[in-house]
């Protein structure tokens, strides 16, 4: 993928004001703790995350990602009447019909020729929506565009917690797959393009590339197709040794086919910001595509996973406390459950940020 006409606008990001430490939960598991014998501290130790942060109960994902997209139009100054498409790309949403951008939508004032829809891709929403827009700006279709997410884990975070101290069938090894839904956090997260001619930053979003490997489709999923308000009570089933591993492996070959597509060498790239996991994840990565670890810019010890909206709210903070300087070439990776990889290169000049406090 190339693009000639597209700018990365703007990012917003909202955070909720609930935080749940790592110690919390593991206290909360008393019971499995107690009666498998496992050690205090082994989440925190596994994963690197000492907390992450939830919605009020009752927040829909709808809800919030208005508050954040508010902050995206106010901190850009587009024109509402510009956007010509609203994409909502969390793994959250409202409801399974209609598409949560329809409510999002109607909140904003934008214009009714303004195309509307929901896309699904586990970790992968936002960046998916991210092409879509740069596609259709690139072609003429619109001049500005906006996607918008946001991640929910109360529910998933309150059933997971019930399934481990209830179900007496669970082992020391057959409570692994469990783990990873204890490090999902909350958050919201935007993002607005726009066509070169209209921007003010100029922030060119120069291409990037992409690679599946759907033989490994089973290896994080949830057990139901379920939206993303507080009835719900999901439960996934995660293999994270196998999820590391291959997910980096995929990401060492959409890394060589990104640096061809961008026209860019391993020495050009000043910044990374990626998908937020884990710290065994992070370093794994960095090892495969033999690029120093001082490139990253890591928000996973207090955020936790905050799914498809992390790597957009990574960004955002990292160019909100000034990281990146002008001039600077910046990659962004992406790796969702499927799987699925997308890396994207933009070349950084400034940034509209909506100012938000942790």
């Amino acid at each position: 993928m190339r693009y000639d006409k597209v700018c990365v606008e703007s990012i917003s990001y909202t955070l909720p004001e609930e935080v749940v430490t790592t110690a919390e939960i593991e206290s909360r598991l008393f019971p499995l703790y107690s009666r498998l014998r496992l050690p205090e501290g082994r989440l925190g130790l596994l994963t690197g995350i000492s907390e992450r942060r939830i919605w009020r109960a009752g927040t829909t994902p709808g809800q919030q990602s208005v508050v954040t997209v508010r902050k995206l139009l106010e901190s850009s100054g587009i024109d509402p009447l510009f956007v010509g498409v609203l994409i909502h790309g969390s793994v959250c949403r409202d409801y399974l019909e209609p598409a949560t951008a329809c409510g999002v939508h109607n909140q904003l004032g934008l214009s009714e020729a303004c195309l509307v829809y929901d896309v699904s891709n586990a970790c992968l929403g936002l960046l998916s929506g991210v092409i879509q827009i740069a596609n259709m700006i690139e072609l003429g279709q619109v001049r500005a565009g906006i996607v918008v997410g946001t991640e929910s884990s109360r529910s998933l975070m309150e059933a997971t917690i019930q399934y481990l101290n209830t179900d007496q069938t669970i082992t020391r090894k057959s409570v692994k797959p469990a783990f990873a839904s204890l490090t999902i956090g909350s958050g919201s997260a935007a993002i607005l393009l726009v066509s070169e001619d209209i921007s003010r930053t100029g922030n060119k979003l120069v291409g990037g590339a992409i690679r599946t490997r759907t033989k490994f489709c089973d290896l994080c999923r949830s057990n139901t197709d379920q939206t993303g308000g507080d009835a719900m009570n999901p439960l996934m089933d995660t293999d994270s040794e196998a999820l590391l591993r291959e997910g980096v492996a995929v990401a060492a070959d959409v890394f060589d086919d990104f640096l061809g597509e961008v026209n860019w060498s391993v020495e050009d790239i000043d910044r990374i910001f990626c998908h937020q996991v884990g710290k065994a994840h992070q370093q794994a990565l960095f090892e495969k595509l033999n690029l120093p670890e001082e490139l990253n810019f890591s928000t996973l010890e207090f955020l936790g996973n905050t799914g498809s909206v992390a790597l957009p709210i990574t960004a955002g903070i990292g160019l909100e406390r000034g990281i990146v300087k002008a001039g600077s070439k910046i990659a962004m990776l992406g790796i969702g459950s499927g799987i699925n990889v997308i890396m994207l290169g933009m070349s950084y000049n400034q940034m509209d940020i909506s100012k938000n406090s942790l």
